[in-house]
């Protein structure tokens, strides 16, 4: 039997009051209210300190919300609302995302439609400045395509494909096509594959979570999918106050490096000598003790 709902956009919130505003306010004037499909959006309030759940309550009484008391990451966070979803397509969304005209996400669901073996689609993800957000636009970050990134080969060399692994720019970017993962900024997976390979990994407190859904979507068969026609703005690092704090920013950074080698544990770990382990993990202590 077919769902009720076509799409639960599912955008976490914490202390994000200010940036929260603003993508409720696009998501309805520039795709709620044209949409012939059924729709829900589902923010989940992860602990704030602000006025978020007073201004969701008078501000968007049509948003349903979910509270938790404690701040428990993105991927635990999102869980709770992926596991009550009765939609046949789900959609997490940042809550410092802005809709523009070419947010028309019916695009994608209409894709997912005609390509039922895609588990994952993502649309084009860009900064204000109209440049492209890396991280929609990913490959698996195996040990190689990780040093080529961080030692700067990717970037003196962009086209090629040996040094340009993690990021894939020697894809045509103006064309639909597969990538290895995206960002859970926006992305967009089919209801019954998470069904198949699971929910958020909850082991990675922010960060990599999405990585990891893309491969675990990849290695059962159902490829990702990059779809440059529909684009939305990111404000990236904005979400969580109206302006990161220099300590928060720090702990954010801090997160990133922890969870690479939680990531390489889980996925690289048993496949490659212990050594290389020890190297990235010097190279991790380096790196935070840097920010």
């Amino acid at each position: 039997m077919k769902p009720n709902l076509d799409l639960d956009i599912i955008i976490l919130t914490f202390n994000s009051e200010f940036w929260l505003k603003k993508t409720l306010a696009t998501l309805q004037d520039l795709y709620l209210s044209k949409t012939k499909r059924a729709v829900q959006v589902t923010v989940v309030d992860n602990n704030s300190e602000d006025d978020t759940l007073q201004t969701l309550q008078t501000e968007f009484a049509w948003v349903k919300r979910i509270e938790l008391h404690k701040n428990v990451g993105f991927a635990a966070a999102n869980n709770v609302a992926l596991q009550r979803s009765t939609a046949q397509y789900v959609m997490l969304l940042n809550s410092d995302i802005e809709c523009t005209p070419q947010s028309n996400f019916d695009q994608l669901l209409t894709y997912l439609d005609n390509h039922p073996q895609v588990g994952i689609i993502s649309p084009k993800v860009v900064f204000k400045n109209g440049a492209i957000d890396p991280a929609c636009h990913r490959g698996e970050p195996t040990p190689w395509a990780s040093f080529t990134y961080f030692f700067g080969l990717e970037q003196l060399f962009p086209h090629l494909k040996h040094f340009s692994q993690y990021h894939q720019w020697y894809k045509i970017i103006d064309t639909i096509h597969q990538i290895d993962a995206c960002s859970g900024a926006a992305m967009i997976i089919r209801s019954k594959l998470m069904n198949e390979i699971g929910w958020l990994d909850e082991q990675f407190f922010m960060y990599a979570e999405d990585l990891d859904w893309c491969k675990r979507s990849r290695e059962a068969g159902h490829p990702i999918i990059f779809y440059p026609f529909v684009s939305v703005i990111h404000h990236k690092y904005k979400s969580g106050i109206r302006g990161t704090s220099i300590q928060i920013a720090r702990k954010t950074r801090r997160h990133f490096y922890d969870t690479m080698l939680q990531y390489y544990d889980k996925h690289y770990r048993q496949k490659h000598p212990e050594v290389l382990r020890m190297i990235l993990k010097y190279f991790i202590i380096i790196k935070k003790g840097a920010t």
